[in-house]
């Protein structure tokens, strides 16, 4: 049996402090006022949808807001009211601050993938599955601490099997009382229209150049200046993507296959094979993701560039003057989409049957390849 320090937390990017950890959120104060109002006008809704790209402080919003709420109980409504709140902010030394950040805090339900000790290996659940959401009957069944609220973090709502997504549908029908259901999603519409019907919906935006830069080094990540151009284009205004980036040399990474297709369609052969065994082995599973992730991004770029949409900075050195020459036209934008399209599948299909690492990113290059010899004819 696997104890609780041994096991990986599913809601942790790699080389990231855990949301709960995260003390400042930027660029998103659009958000936090929005929630705000509906708080101070006492339309506190019970279900709430944080939508948003991956990585840009959704999670971290929920914890403010799961903190915030905790803090703040309902109370007395006529005179002797609080005044307004301006902002999410409690002190780290509350007592419920503390106790969330050691999830001790009996209001707060976490509801995320569970560890499955019956797999070989012992792994994370690919999925939220309905025995966990029936694990919020008996948090309800509980008096709530104080009389105040109880508060339900769902990361992410994208992953929950169908039978969990009905599950959760019957406790946004019917809340308990004081209850408020959070639900981060990375994309809202895989979950069911109901579900969505039922939310007031939060919608984060990708983070400007300076906020990223802030929010990375509230991380205490250093990123060269050198290197800062690549990494805001490769991330994308993703906090959580610029992480993974650094933690696993994706700037480098993403170079590399740059570089592999200069020639094109006279690939560099040596320099796609180390591409490729690079990414594999278990130690290795996220280097692969992330190199199957920036093969897909690669190839979106040269469709946007070909459409008349150049990205506004060079991720590596040579990538214009390769984009030039593979994607100069309307056409070639449509054949590089498609194309991202098909290998898009591909890799999905490939990770799920576990098709050899190695074997699918050579292929995904030699398709590449293959559209960039028919753009030369």
């Amino acid at each position: 049996m696997s104890t609780p320090g041994e096991i990986p937390e599913p809601d942790r990017a790699p080389g990231a402090p855990h949301p709960r950890e995260t003390p400042v959120l930027f660029g998103q104060d659009k958000a936090r006022a929005a929630f705000l109002d509906a708080f101070n006008s006492g339309r506190l809704h019970h279900g709430w949808l944080i939508t948003g790209p991956r990585g840009v402080g959704k999670a971290t919003l929920a914890w403010q807001i799961a903190r915030f709420l905790l803090a703040n109980p309902p109370g007395d409504s006529g005179m002797f009211a609080p005044a307004p709140a301006d902002n999410l902010d409690v002190p780290a030394d509350l007592p419920v601050a503390r106790r969330m950040s050691a999830l001790a805090e009996p209001g707060l339900f976490l509801l995320r993938r569970g560890w499955d000790d019956k797999a070989r290996p012992p792994r994370l659940k690919k999925v939220i599955t309905v025995d966990e959401v029936r694990k919020l009957r008996g948090f309800f069944a509980l008096s709530a601490p104080g009389g105040g609220r109880r508060v339900v973090i769902v990361d992410a709502a994208d992953e929950m099997n169908p039978n969990a997504a009905n599950a959760l549908l019957k406790l946004l029908e019917e809340p308990p009382q004081n209850a408020v259901l959070l639900l981060v999603s990375h994309q809202p519409m895989r979950l069911l229209p109901t579900i969505r019907s039922r939310c007031r919906v939060l919608r984060l935006a990708p983070l400007g150049a300076q906020d990223l830069t802030r929010a990375l080094a509230q991380a205490e990540i250093d990123i060269a200046p050198a290197g800062q151009v690549a990494l805001d284009e490769l991330a994308a205004g993703s906090v959580g993507d610029a992480l993974t980036l650094t933690e696993l040399g994706g700037p480098k990474i993403y170079a590399d296959l740059v570089s592999i297709f200069k020639s094109a369609p006279r690939f560099e052969r040596p320099a796609a094979l180390a591409l490729a065994n690079n990414a594999t082995g278990v130690k290795n599973t996220a280097r692969f993701d992330l190199t199957v992730r920036l093969i897909l991004l690669f190839i979106a770029r040269l469709a946007r560039f070909g459409a008349g949409q150049p990205p506004a900075n060079e991720a590596a050195m040579g990538e214009a003057t390769l984009m030039t020459r593979l994607s100069p036209t309307a056409d070639a934008a449509r054949r590089w989409a498609a194309l991202e399209q098909e290998l898009s599948a591909r890799a999905s299909h490939g990770k799920a049957v576990n098709l050899d690492p190695a074997a699918l990113i050579l292929d995904m290059i030699f398709r590449i390849n293959d559209t960039a010899a028919r753009e030369a004819a």
